[in-house]
């Protein structure tokens, strides 16, 4: 089930340096470096004699030492040396990815190299805008990659995986709006005049008895990435209103007009606000295993480091709630089938699921026809 001509995450950028990192992207080991002049690289991480692993070799200015029989290859793949003769054999080579280095992470292309086009990298901008913060990190996951992306697309666990932080009473029967336009899905989720949850009220630092309007959109892009819109704002800020639609003009996608006072939106006063971007991507390692990169990016007390440090380690104390949760899914999956019953609120990761089982299929007959 993965998707192979696709741009995934493969480390942080601060991650990869002269020594050598060992990592399993989609069932493909790869070790990862970066040469003399600092240009990151990434090449199959078994070496064409013996498969032996070179990640635990040797770098050599630019060049890996396999540690079994010595056969070095350069940042191409190429065998360059081998050390019991002087012949190298033309097929003497490991393969070498595409590799782009973007918002502070490490991007590779496992699939046809002739398609990898850095255009289609995944925009997450937050990360080098000098006008946003960000406190980010990894997770490794015992869970399927799909699981972790259907627990970002429905998110009324909240109150019960994360009743001390993101969780309050009233989430999970909150406003629930779900758009597609072609691959790409939109989850928007709305909690008006409510109690903030915590992690809202510390980061907005709202007085007690303070009620907010909340939001939550979510926004998916294939084979899996998702970037959540999600902060609170005083109740009645002009954030969104309950409005009344019955003047209302609808088109398709529940976009449309309304007679101006309607209470369709207003243009607020963002100074009260508290605004995060929530981002994940998640690499599949194998069909039971993910990397999980994430972010939290922020646009307020840019000059206090302290958030950014702080939001790395919440976040990611959240995010193992959530790690738990799915890897006691997988167990219980590596059972075989057992009974499933979708709910209203499932609408998003089920076309997810198409979406991914359909790019997949067409992968499978493109390369069956080639």
């Amino acid at each position: 089930m993965f998707v192979r001509n696709a741009w995934y995450v493969a480390a942080w950028d601060h991650e990869i340096g002269r020594s050598m990192l060992r990592r399993v992207i989609l069932d493909h080991p790869v070790v990862l470096y970066r040469t003399v002049e600092g240009k990151a690289v990434a090449l199959e991480d078994r070496c064409c004699h013996r498969q032996a692993q070179l990640s635990m070799g040797k770098l050599i200015g630019n060049v890996v030492k396999c540690p079994y029989h010595g056969l070095e290859f350069d940042p191409s793949g190429t065998c360059v040396k081998i050390p019991s003769q002087d012949r190298i054999p033309p097929s003497a080579k490991v393969k070498s990815y595409p590799i782009v280095e973007k918002n502070h992470w490490i991007w590779i292309w496992t699939g046809d190299p002739a398609k990898a086009d850095p255009g289609l990298i995944e925009d997450f901008h937050w990360m080098d805008d000098p006008k946003w913060g960000y406190g980010g990190n990894y997770l490794h996951v015992d869970a399927n990659y799909l699981l972790l992306v259907e627990n970002l697309l429905d998110t009324t666990h909240l109150p019960f995986l994360h009743p001390d932080t993101l969780g309050t009473d009233a989430f999970a029967r909150s406003e629930l709006e779900v758009t597609r336009e072609g691959d790409r899905i939109q989850v928007s989720r709305y909690l008006m005049d409510m109690p903030p949850a915590p992690f809202h009220k510390q980061m907005g630092d709202f007085p007690d008895g303070l009620n907010v309007d909340r939001w939550q959109v979510a926004h998916f892009g294939p084979p899996c990435f998702v970037k959540l819109d999600v902060g609170s704002a005083p109740a009645g800020a002009g954030m969104r209103q309950a409005p009344d639609r019955s003047r209302w003009c609808f088109v398709k996608l529940d976009v449309g007009s309304a007679p101006a006072g309607a209470g369709m939106r207003q243009a607020p006063d963002r100074s009260r606000w508290m605004g995060m971007w929530n981002l994940n991507a998640i690499t599949p390692e194998t069909e039971k295993t993910a990397h999980y990169f994430f972010a939290q990016a922020y646009n307020f007390k840019l000059d206090q480091q302290w958030i950014s440090d702080m939001l790395r380690v919440q976040v990611r104390d959240i995010f193992l709630q959530d790690i738990a949760m799915v890897k006691a899914q997988q167990a219980n999956m590596d059972f075989g089938p057992g009974p499933v019953v979708n709910l209203g609120q499932d609408k998003a990761w089920v076309a997810m699921r198409q979406i991914i089982d359909r790019l997949v299929r067409e992968e499978r007959e493109q390369a069956k026809a080639a």
